[in-house]
């Protein structure tokens, strides 16, 4: 495994270029072994600008691309993955990892050892797993205690030398930068055990290992014939092992109760040493079936220092936790609105929070209101145009609750009211915001008595899990046409 060059992109609108290289590393030596490996169907990196401008284009960032591209836009060209084919000088540079975040692109193009002509299935490019981890490795060294442009730029100015330890030749051996940085000077004359490259230092205290396991929902809810609603479950496990030893060893077994969701599309650390091929083929990608895997899954690995992510992953869940109906009305000169909320009888009734946003865009302040609910309070935001519905931390017995009233709106400024051009007219939404301590919504959870150590001392283990909603909207039923994630990321 190993990357063959990487940029981090700023993200400029209005500017000539819409964007500026402001860091790029290539790897002459994996390009050499990238040619033999790729043989006729090998494509060279391109320079900066080239590339800059090619990414833009895939991406939908230039100023001008308003066009419907075919190539480009077509309902066979449906990203999934964060992985793009650029086109370049004639030739489709492929696979190229990218996403954006806090107006930065974070890219880089993985080794393929095998020819690209036909292409491959991404699942037998081990480069490309860690060459996210690569980059969001760098994504969490930039802007951790970072507060101002200053700190950022210092920052770039100490990546030359990060990457020539955490990265060298292309090959990825810690992606903590921080790390790298903290022991820049670190040495150890009094260990008689050789320590490895990627972890120049060592704990001396109490042992403890914690595991979290936070997932994400979303859901796009439109209550519309024809429509089909979709949902997502992102997970993410992270882990802090403070143990004595050079080289300590353990294994992590996460588990689903009979009833619960395969875990699919799992990205790992790479201080996990082993896994089951199982683990590595489930994908989103293929249909459901009673043979998919649902573990346990064990993941061995040697803990780095610091705080880690070790591992990502999706789940297909049945049903969204929440199920939403709104409906907005225009009616001379107010809104009749009606909201109905259900949680479903297999969540866990008891949040940290829970509370529906209604905004109205594009619209004067809001002068009157009348409504009625069943549950929870309604505050209003009158300059902002927004009600907040607190709905708290449980739901009544019935799991059901409603709203309904009318909303009336002052004369429109467009100073101070907000804007959005895709929420015009009765094309209009609510947005849940929710948290459940104690509970995911796939079911899976770490067996705190399963978890294998390996060290001196017996370590406290703990155990963490909770549910967060993520881009959850349920969008007016009466709207004339289904808003998607694509046309909000535009």
């Amino acid at each position: 495994m190993a990357q063959r060059a990487v940029w981090l992109i700023s993200h400029e609108p209005g500017t000539p270029l819409c964007g500026t290289v402001r860091f790029s590393r290539r790897y002459p030596t994996v390009e050499k072994r990238a040619r033999v490996f790729n043989g006729a169907s090998y494509v060279p990196i391109p320079e900066d600008g080239p590339f800059l401008k090619a990414l833009l284009f895939e991406l939908r960032l230039l100023d001008d691309d308003k066009d419907f591209v075919e190539s480009r836009d077509s309902c066979s060209r449906i990203n999934k993955t964060s992985i793009y084919g650029l086109l370049i000088g004639g030739e489709e540079l492929w696979p190229v990892v990218a996403f954006l975040k806090n107006d930065i692109i974070y890219a880089c193009v993985p080794l393929v050892e095998q020819t690209l002509s036909p292409r491959p299935p991404l699942i037998s490019v081990s480069g490309v797993s860690q060459g996210f981890e690569f980059l969001f490795g760098i994504q969490d060294f930039l802007y951790s205690g970072q507060k101002n442009d200053s700190e950022l730029n210092t920052k770039l100015s100490q990546l030359p030398d990060l990457l020539l330890q955490a990265c060298p030749f292309g090959t990825l051996l810690d992606a903590n930068l921080q790390n790298s940085l903290d022991n820049t000077n670190f040495a150890s004359v009094t260990q008689p055990q050789k320590q490895p490259a990627w972890k120049t230092g060592t704990y001396k205290g109490k042992p403890q290992v914690s595991i979290s396991i936070t997932e994400k929902v979303k859901s796009m809810q439109y209550d519309k014939q024809g429509v089909a609603d979709t949902w997502q479950v992102v997970g993410t496990v992270t882990c802090k092992c403070d143990l004595e030893g050079i080289m300590p060893n353990v294994t992590i077994s996460l588990n689903l109760p009979t009833n619960g969701s395969p875990l699919q599309d799992i990205l790992v650390h790479p201080c996990v040493t082993s896994l089951d091929s199982a683990i590595l083929t489930s994908s989103s990608i293929d249909a459901m079936d009673d043979s998919a895997f649902s573990g346990p899954y064990k993941f061995p690995f040697t803990p780095p220092l610091e705080l880690f992510n070790l591992c990502y992953y999706t789940s297909q869940v049945p049903v969204p936790p929440i199920l939403g109906f709104y409906q907005m009305k225009e009616e001379e000169v107010q809104l009749r609105i009606t909201i109905n909320l259900k949680l479903h009888e297999s969540v866990k009734n008891n949040f940290e929070f829970c509370e529906a946003h209604i905004p109205f865009y594009n619209r004067g302040p809001i002068t009157h209101l009348e409504y009625k609910t069943s549950f929870g309070q309604l505050e209003v935001f009158r300059e902002k145009s927004l009600l907040i519905w607190i709905i708290g931390q449980k739901f009544p017995k019935s799991m059901e609750i409603s709203l309904s009233g009318t909303v009336t709106f002052g004369a429109k400024s467009h100073e101070k009211q907000p804007f959005d051009p895709i929420c015009i007219g009765e094309t209009a939404y609510l947005k849940l915001h929710f948290r459940i301590l104690d509970y995911t919504l796939t079911g899976c959870y770490a067996d705190q008595h399963s978890v294998q150590v390996f060290a001196s001392g017996k370590p406290k283990i703990s155990a963490y899990r909770k549910l967060i909603s993520s881009d959850y909207y349920i969008w007016n039923s009466k709207a004339p046409a289904p808003v998607t994630y694509g046309s909000l990321l535009l």
